[in-house]
């Protein structure tokens, strides 16, 4: 079996996780519910906890606190930038992901008209979803899905280039799935939508914490994230071209300000959240080497990639040998998935395969996700759903064993 990867030093990294010494029922908790949300190390709770120490004010004051708060944002901005290779005017903060793509949503679909027609992903999670299929509702606007193939978990740039004529307006899709794991190729997706004169709208929420982006090889119209994914707070981001934000007409309060990326920042943003997102930009680029931090970033998603690359391939083969667990989507670790599983337990319910678990100290999750297409495709949502589990670079190869053992149990 697969072993740890040498590049990244794991248990001075677990040090760094408070959450991570957590006991439970007389175990100590592994924390494989990743694709829910990541635990958060140190340095993100110090930028947080910092903010409210030290005194925090509204923006537009002419004082001390007021421009700590105007800091604060342009080094979250400067940070995402880096996370993304953008620019940092190109960046947004709101209070979620899903919060900003039905914002987005409902001031691109405007210029929609009956008959125009949008491409959404049965692999997406439900916020790159609804709201694109109510915007369109809204607008008269065709609504075509494109399909995943579930006996191999591949969403095909084909399956959305097929979909494509010069009535669609806008493509909608995950880059890797919070359900079964599938990394899609955004950028052929991107290339055949804008041969077609169609808007990209990109989910990277599941990807954040496994893949480095690069929004400018991608060459994505909007992309948006959420921090807490990726070892930060809970704030969403939101990457745009600064033309098309330039453009577009948010709702916004009557004094807020009218140009990108600030007009689609509604009310007052939550300052220590987004220094907390720039702390945990910083800790990724700690986990690399380099003369700059995207140089950083790109060792340290490497570092990422490998370790969990082999987690991932222990866990494959491990589960293998077990005849009732089934584990779904691509079947081997690389660039087509990331090391995040949902598995089948005959017999049992997701539910229940949770529960045991649980009793054990290894969280894991169980149901849709709010991946309702995904899990409709691969015919378990009306039985409950499916379990999940996901490793991300702060588990360990003995996490990794704890679950098959405990999965070999049922």
């Amino acid at each position: 079996m697969t072993g740890p990867h040498p590049g990244l030093d794991v248990e001075a990294t677990r040090a760094m996780f408070p959450a991570l010494h957590r006991r439970e029922h007389g175990h100590p908790v592994a924390y494989l519910d990743g694709p829910g949300g990541t635990q958060v190390p140190q340095p993100v709770i110090d930028a947080v906890s910092g903010v409210l120490e030290h005194g925090v004010s509204n923006l537009g004051g002419g004082f001390g606190a007021s421009h700590d708060a105007e800091e604060a944002l342009a080094q979250g901005r400067e940070a995402m930038a880096d996370l993304f290779a953008c620019d940092a005017g190109e960046i947004s903060f709101g209070q979620n992901m899903t919060s900003i793509t039905f914002a987005v949503s409902r001031a691109i679909s405007r210029s929609w008209q009956p008959g125009d027609a949008i491409v959404v992903t049965s692999l997406d999670h439900d916020a790159n979803f609804t709201p694109w299929v109510r915007a369109a509702h809204d607008a008269g606007a065709d609504i075509r899905i494109a399909e995943f193939d579930p006996a191999t978990g591949v969403l095909e740039p084909d399956a959305v280039g097929e979909l494509l004529d010069e009535r669609v307006r806008l493509v909608a899709t995950c880059v890797a799935s919070n359900a079964i794991g599938t990394v899609v190729d955004v950028a052929a997706v991107t290339r055949m939508a804008h041969e077609a004169g169609a808007l990209v709208y990109l989910d990277a929420v599941h990807a954040g914490p496994h893949r480095l982006l690069d929004v400018r090889s991608i060459d994505c119209d909007f992309l948006v994230a959420s921090s807490y994914k990726f070892f930060g707070p809970h704030t969403g981001i939101l990457y745009g071209k600064l033309d098309l934000l330039a453009d577009l007409d948010f709702y916004k309060v009557r004094p807020a300000p009218s140009d990108p990326p600030d007009k689609l920042e509604t009310g007052t943003q939550s300052f220590e959240s987004i220094a907390g997102v720039t702390a945990a930009v910083d800790y990724l680029a700690g986990l690399g080497e380099g003369d700059n931090r995207r140089d950083r970033l790109e060792a340290g998603y490497r570092h990422i990639g490998a370790h969990e690359e082999g987690l991932g391939t222990r866990f494959i083969e491990g589960v293998s040998g077990l005849g009732r667990v089934t584990v779904h989507g691509v079947p081997a670790m690389g660039d087509g998935r990331v090391a995040t599983f949902a598995i089948s337990v005959d017999g049992m319910t997701a539910d229940v395969v949770a529960s045991r678990l649980a009793a054990q100290g290894i969280y894991i999750w169980s149901g849709h996700y709010y991946a309702l297409n995904a899990v409709e495709r691969l015919g378990a949502l009306e039985s409950g759903g499916l379990a999940r589990i996901g490793y991300v670079h702060y588990n360990t190869v003995a996490e990794v064993d704890r679950a098959l053992e405990a999965l070999a149990a049922l």
